[in-house]
């Protein structure tokens, strides 16, 4: 049943989960990153963002190895303003390194829907354009786009460390220019993203916040 909450606008009731869970979960639909009204000010907003770079790594695969090195005196992505945090709700970049399998993938989506926006994905290596060596696996997913969406990809297997720095570089400058708009797209496409995402997994365990 619909309630109506003035804080939060339309909402939705927990089905399906116990009282105690019902409060651990939100059931308002995520909210669109309005620009401030002013275009210096978003401007500067989004220079700020861009040189604050949180990361939230999740190593699916292969491309794992190759972040660690970032953080180490050779390349020293510190220098870029960019730096991992321990968990989703401290990070503003999720960088997926490598492919996912159908098991992984509701992680992914977990974790990528506890990110606070604006929030930007980056996908490492070849798996999540096209699935790469394992395009024809039953249990890997081949277009990581169509189930959240992606605001940089870095190709190659695996691209090396100076090519994850030149992606960086990359997306520092699209969100300068208002450019890394995945956070929007996500809900402004939500129920797409949602169709796309319970299709491909058959057992979605975890509560699903009713949108």
């Amino acid at each position: 049943m619909l309630t109506k909450d003035k804080s939060l606008g339309p909402t939705l009731p927990n089905t399906g989960l116990s009282p105690e869970e019902q409060d651990l979960f939100s059931n308002a639909r995520p909210e669109l990153y309005q620009p401030y009204p002013s275009e210096v000010v978003e401007k500067f907003i989004n220079w700020v963002r861009a040189n604050s770079l949180w990361l939230l790594a999740f190593g699916t695969g292969c491309g794992a190895i190759e972040l660690n090195p970032l953080m180490t005196a050779r390349y020293d992505a510190y220098r870029f303003g960019f730096q991992p945090r321990p968990t989703p709700r401290q990070a503003s970049v999720f960088m997926i390194g490598g492919y996912a399998s159908v098991k992984t993938l509701k992680r992914i989506i977990r974790s990528y829907e506890q990110m606070q926006g604006p929030k930007f994905v980056v996908a490492l290596g070849i798996c999540p354009v096209n699935g790469g060596m394992y395009w024809d696996s039953y249990n890997t997913v081949n277009q990581f786009d169509l189930y959240i969406p992606v605001d940089l990809y870095i190709t190659g297997c695996m691209p090396r460390p100076e090519v994850l720095l030149a992606g960086v570089l990359e997306l520092k400058k699209k969100i300068k220019e208002g450019r890394a708009d995945g956070h929007n797209r996500y809900i402004q496409n939500l129920d797409w993203y949602k169709a796309n995402q319970k299709r491909i997994i058959k057992n979605w365990d975890m509560p699903d916040y009713n949108w």
